[in-house]
């Protein structure tokens, strides 16, 4: 069975995988964001929301894959093949790293996570009774090795999801940004947590809001034969 690394901190993730039977290891990138968008806008041009989370995403797991390599490396200098990899290895050779990023986008700019209480306020009140694209980049790195089935590939996509907003009062809004949850995610709001209530509905994969797109990682995978059945834990 291929072992998953998922190169994220954020829990919601993390949740989402373990409840469709996958339990990845985490290993957080060292990505500097702001650079990473400012380098691949000298080098492509302006990017959209859709390109930006995928180029932050393809940064972060390969900012991990190439630590987990380093470190596959000096712990067989000799180029030798371990017999087994258990899960205190520090160089495996059967790994999938995953990288994931999202961003709002709201009448066509891109927003992150809120600096403060006040600009999370604000956000909601622009965004109540309207609606937004929340845009999640994912990017899948294939470590395997040839024995393990390894393709060497490097690959992903963007899944976007519309989210309409129910129309809440400043009441509502205040009561929410005070239960800190808004400062801590994409766009000020979850979707499977506190903000729930205030989403009326979505077109598109509801995953993707909370991070996370499945049937859009399975289709990624797939790409790089590695078929979902296999990473589910026994």
């Amino acid at each position: 069975m291929p072992r998953l690394v998922l190169a994220s901190q954020s829990p919601a993730r993390l949740a989402t995988l373990q409840a469709a039977g996958v339990t990845p290891e985490v290993v957080v990138s060292g990505v500097d964001e702001d650079k990473a968008l400012a380098d691949a806008a000298e080098r492509f041009g302006e990017l959209d929301p859709a390109d930006a989370v995928l180029v932050l995403a393809q940064a972060k797991a390969e900012e991990v894959a190439s630590r987990l390599e380093e470190a596959r490396d000096d712990a067989d200098p000799d180029g030798s093949t371990p017999e087994a990899d258990g899960p205190d290895d520090e160089g495996p050779t059967d790994v999938i790293v995953i990288g994931c990023d999202s961003m709002l986008e709201v009448d066509g700019a891109i927003v992150g996570k809120p600096a403060d209480a006040d600009a999370a306020r604000e956000r909601w009140r622009s965004m109540r009774g309207g609606k937004a694209v929340l845009h999640t980049g994912h990017w899948v790195v294939d470590l395997r090795d040839d024995t393990a089935g390894g393709t060497g590939g490097t690959i992903g996509s963007t899944s976007s999801t519309t989210v309409w907003f129910a129309d809440i009062d400043d009441d509502e809004i205040d009561a929410y940004v005070a239960t800190g949850e808004p400062l801590h995610v994409a766009g000020s709001f979850t979707i499977d947590g506190l903000g729930g209530p205030y989403v009326e509905r979505i077109e598109g994969d509801h995953h993707g809001v909370v991070g996370i797109s499945l049937p859009l990682l399975r289709e990624l995978l797939a790409e790089l034969n590695v078929p979902w059945r296999t990473l589910r834990t026994p």
